[in-house]
């Protein structure tokens, strides 16, 4: 077991302190990115709305409140972050 691999629970690594400091910005940005989707407010055709992005910034959809965004991606097995 090496640093990259300790505390691995049901499939998923966690990365220690060294691992993290050591990751390059494009292994960085993938970090999270089948676990983890972000919301944040935008307004879309003149109405309040959130949108979804995975964590690599990447849309996934959009809903009119947070409240339907969170579920969402609660839904698809993951876990809501809100950006504002």
């Amino acid at each position: 077991m090496n640093e990259h691999d300790a505390g691995a629970d049901q499939g998923r690594v966690i990365l220690s302190a060294a691992a993290l400091r050591n990751l390059s910005a494009q292994d960085f940005a993938r970090l999270g990115v089948e676990d983890v989707a972000y919301l944040r407010p935008v307004v879309m055709n003149g109405a309040q709305a959130f949108a979804i992005h995975a964590a690599d910034g990447t849309p996934i959809g959009a809903a009119p409140s947070a409240a339907l965004a969170a579920a969402a991606i609660r839904q698809h097995e993951m876990e809501p972050a809100l950006v504002h």
